[in-house]
């Protein structure tokens, strides 16, 4: 950040009075500028012995299969923003989604909450954000050519989970980038 978006004065980096770390604050106007982590919101879509998948049409990954997800907005919640994003990537409407997931990644300041449910009559199709939309068994997942890690690690669980039928809401906190 370069600039006050109140007044547009040039901001310095410094530990505010009550304050603990260094923020983005304006000498001009005093407006402190918090950074806080986006919260990335999705659905593990499922429909019988298939889990759907989407192709990205968008960087970054782009061409790479993933879930249905994206940056929670303002004025929503958590599942009606992971319905939201299902809807604008795989056209697909979801029923009884449940909290399944979520991943805490404080080396890219983001949280991921992802749902489980189960896509309504089968029904999808690509939206703008992807190239292509199918639904996969367990064997027909492209494993090599998932987008990211969490979508992988889900997808294996999920599928372990299936054998017990018990979904339990499961957390990790990924320190850094695995290569």
């Amino acid at each position: 950040m370069k600039y006050c978006s109140h007044c547009s004065h040039p901001v310095e980096h410094i530990i505010p009075p009550g304050e603990d770390r260094p923020r983005f604050v304006c000498p001009s106007c005093g407006a402190i500028h918090y950074q806080n982590p986006h919260l990335i919101v999705g659905v593990l879509p499922v429909y019988g012995e298939k889990v759907l998948l989407c192709k990205r049409a968008i960087e970054p990954r782009k061409g790479l299969w993933t879930l249905p997800a994206g940056f929670m907005e303002n004025n929503e919640s958590s599942q009606q923003g992971a319905l939201r994003e299902t809807w604008e990537e795989a056209r697909a409407k979801i029923a009884s989604p449940q909290l399944y997931r979520f991943f805490d990644l404080p080396y890219i300041s983001q949280v991921y909450l992802f749902y489980r449910g189960d896509v309504i009559d089968g029904v999808f199709e690509a939206g703008p954000e992807s190239l292509e939309v199918r639904l996969f068994t367990e064997s027909q997942i492209p494993w090599q050519e998932l987008a990211f890690p969490v979508v992988k690690q889900m997808l294996e669980e999920y599928f372990e989970d299936r054998k017990t039928q018990k979904y339990p809401i499961r957390s990790s906190t990924i320190e850094r980038l695995i290569s």
